[in-house]
């Protein structure tokens, strides 16, 4: 019978992968470099592979090792969630909650949301990180967020995680305030323009790059940006162009540098979701935070606004 994995080993291997040196995540697990060496060589006998690479410029992880590094990983964090879970529900509170948001989201429903959780759980701490949902996919793999608020777009991630729609939001085209075109009514008349979206490989923005292509002349986009303010303070600085969502054009400090343009032709509203992995357990913290943003969302969705 084969030896028995233990959970040192997992900690000591992820730290590893994470800080990318011995010496560091020694640092980060107040370990001995000897003990953590020790470690990481057992767990390799254990499984009968490498599982790092080493050389004068670092470590890195094998194949096997990057196979291996998401499933210890999800291990590590379920161990945690499912500790936490107990602790909530016989009252011990605490714990730490993790969840990604859209920019859109993080500038307007965020703040709120977080708001009324700190009031009500004031003791779990919670960490936020802010992206396209392309750029959480690992975390969400991994177990290191619980879920993320996004814009969804049907596609090959069906089958892997669950899709809770929550709200629809209307996206506008937007300019500097004193751009050349500011009086343009028809994107026919910004095809020449310069702009700038996250990537187009997944999501609302997918979705708009598709209507886009079947344009006569299509628009380029040149510049990917990948956050929200990376895109706004381009289109603040220059002749470039982008498409947000409305909440962020309501934004009282937007008037002062922006303009969102009345266009004959309809963008198509995003459909944003609560995105988490389909064998995932939230929780209670994690679940009532859930809840909340089901909440805001539902009394803030474009879409019912308009009967879709």
């Amino acid at each position: 019978m084969a030896p028995a994995i233990k959970l040192n080993q997992l900690r000591a291997f992820v730290e590893v992968s994470r800080h990318g040196s011995i010496r560091a995540a020694s640092r980060f697990l107040q370990l001995s470099q000897p003990a953590l060496t020790k470690s990481i060589r057992e767990l390799e006998s254990t499984l009968g592979a490498k599982l790092f690479i080493r050389s004068n410029q670092g470590i890195y992880l094998t194949e096997c090792g990057e196979g291996f590094l998401r499933r210890a990983s999800l291990i590590l964090e379920e161990l945690r969630v499912g500790q936490e879970e107990i602790s909530q529900r016989i009252g011990l509170i605490g714990g730490t909650v993790n969840i990604g948001v859209a920019g859109s989201i993080a500038r307007s429903l965020m703040p709120k949301v977080v708001t009324q959780f700190h009031r009500d759980f004031p003791n779990i701490k919670l960490r936020i990180m802010e992206g396209q949902l392309l750029t959480m996919l690992t975390q969400l793999r991994q177990g290191e967020l619980d879920f993320t608020i996004n814009t969804y777009y049907p596609g090959s991630l069906d089958a892997e995680f669950n899709f809770e729609r929550l709200m629809q939001k209307e996206y506008k085209v937007i300019m500097r305030k004193d751009h050349p075109l500011r009086h343009a009514k028809s994107l026919s008349e910004l095809v020449d323009c310069d702009w700038t979206m996250p990537t187009p490989k997944g999501t609302y923005y997918k979705q708009l790059a598709d209507v886009f292509s079947l344009m006569e002349r299509p628009m380029v986009f040149s510049v990917t940006c990948e956050t929200l303010i990376g895109c706004l303070s381009l289109v603040a600085q220059s002749d470039f162009l982008t498409i947000v969502s409305v909440d962020t054009i309501d934004e009282p400090l937007f008037e002062q540098r922006y303009i969102a343009l009345d266009l004959k032709e309809q963008l198509p509203y995003a459909t944003f979701a609560l995105v988490q992995r389909r064998d995932a357990t939230l929780t209670p913290a994690g679940e009532h935070l859930a809840r909340l943003f089901r909440i805001y969302c539902r009394n803030n969705d474009d879409g019912n606004k308009v009967g879709r």
